[in-house]
């Protein structure tokens, strides 16, 4: 029953290209209209028809990690390229739209993340062994969608151009108190205050990027001006020029997005500026994937804007500018996991193959998101004041020294 139920889905999804699927039983069905690459998938467990029709996406993924899904010549991403376009294309099954209705409907619950699961959350994935991250990311260690200002850029570079980006939308002063919410392994906060002479707060979940984030401060001599603490948001108390927080709304909750620009709101002075840089969808809102969920993110959630937006505006904050990133990101994970494969000996040693697979089909879930599935990121700049920024955004590429930049511009 099942293999039939199995084959009328994949019948209505896969129409665009060569797909091929052996069941456990040695059957082989062929699916889409055969353009393009081929791609085949073999199914070695007699329990995954069933599992892929109920749960897809944690069905391929778990059956990739634990190989009884397995893709011909392991092209795991000429397989996700053809899924996540005919996923974006034709959508679900009229019988699978009641399985998704109910999983938006428990969103709620899942994303409810009060201090004391927000930090486990946070510990899931960011207290991974510090060696992890630095297989994979750039030397300042940014965890977050690099800005490609050229296309010929490094890595490094896009991520320096993405810290200068938002230097800029946040019109940084010497002496301003900043706020760094989410503040990572310091990359963002150390960089205010040594280019930009702010005085840095920076707060995390995270006991590995406190303890690095700090120490880090403290060889570069910013200790008197960037200070981490192992502390909530929702806990910080006083009042700052500026507000910074990247990477981190997407683990808030829809819950508690009241309670974060509420915050935001309190802790600005009455002319300070906030940015806040978070993956988002372009589609209405939905359900985080339960692949990520369990294994990658838990309590994490990537928003549309009208949810964040919904929650900005019962506040006493002005949208002083939205932008909006799209393939950046896609770019930023392709450089992330061309470099974990490189080192992926060294990934095994830390942990095993198992892990090994299940980071690839992350950073290659990931990047295919961007590119096909309309994921972006969203750069919201807020503030109590309308006027506290120019009126144009001709200020963000007025320094001569920011001549990649000015191209990009032009």
């Amino acid at each position: 029953m099942w293999a039939r139920i199995l084959d009328r889905f994949l019948t209505h999804l896969i129409r665009d290209g060569d797909f091929s699927v052996t069941l456990p039983d040695g059957q082989t069905r062929h699916y889409g209209n055969g353009e393009g690459a081929r791609v085949a998938v073999t199914l070695h467990d007699p329990a995954l028809p069933r599992r892929l029709v109920l749960n897809p996406e944690m069905a391929v993924g778990e059956g990739y990690m634990d190989g009884t899904l397995t893709i011909e010549d392991d092209d795991l991403y000429g397989f996700l390229t053809l899924a996540i376009r005919n996923v974006a294309r034709h959508g679900q099954p009229w019988f699978r739209r009641p399985l998704e209705t109910l999983r938006r409907a428990g969103r709620r619950l899942q994303q409810f993340n009060p201090v004391p699961r927000a930090r486990a959350n946070v510990a899931h994935h960011y207290d991974l062994s510090g060696e992890l991250y630095d297989l994979f990311l750039d030397a300042d260690r940014q965890y977050s969608c690099a800005y490609f200002a050229r296309p010929d850029m490094t890595l490094d570079e896009a991520q320096e151009a993405k810290k200068r980006h938002i230097a800029e939308k946040l019109q940084i002063e010497k002496g301003m108190r900043v706020l760094d919410i989410g503040c990572g392994w310091g990359g963002m906060g150390l960089t205010l205050a040594r280019d930009y002479g702010a005085d840095v707060t920076g707060v995390t979940l995270s006991t590995e990027q406190h303890a690095m984030a700090n120490a880090r401060a403290e060889k570069a001599g910013l200790a008197d001006r960037a200070r981490f603490l192992l502390k909530d948001y929702r806990d910080v108390t006083g009042k700052f020029d500026r507000i910074v927080s990247v990477g981190m709304f997407e683990h808030v909750g829809v819950p508690h997005y009241g309670t974060y620009f509420e915050k935001i709101e309190d802790l600005l002075t009455d002319t300070g500026i906030a940015l806040v840089h978070t993956i988002g969808r372009s589609h209405p809102p939905a359900a985080t994937s339960p692949w990520i969920a369990k294994y990658i993110f838990p309590g994490g959630y990537v928003p549309a804007l009208s949810e964040v937006m919904a929650a900005v505006e019962p506040r006493r904050l002005v949208a002083t500018d939205i932008e909006v990133w799209r393939l950046h990101y896609a770019e930023t994970l392709k450089h992330w996991h061309d470099r974990f494969v490189a080192n992926i000996d060294k990934a095994r040693a830390l942990y095993d193959e198992r892990f090994c697979r299940m980071w690839r089909y992350y950073l290659i879930a990931s990047e295919l998101t961007f590119r096909h599935n309309a994921q972006v990121v969203f750069q919201v700049q807020l503030s109590p004041d309308q006027a506290a920024v120019p009126l144009t955004r001709d200020y963000l590429y007025r320094d001569p020294s920011r001549a990649d930049y000015a191209r990009a511009a032009e």
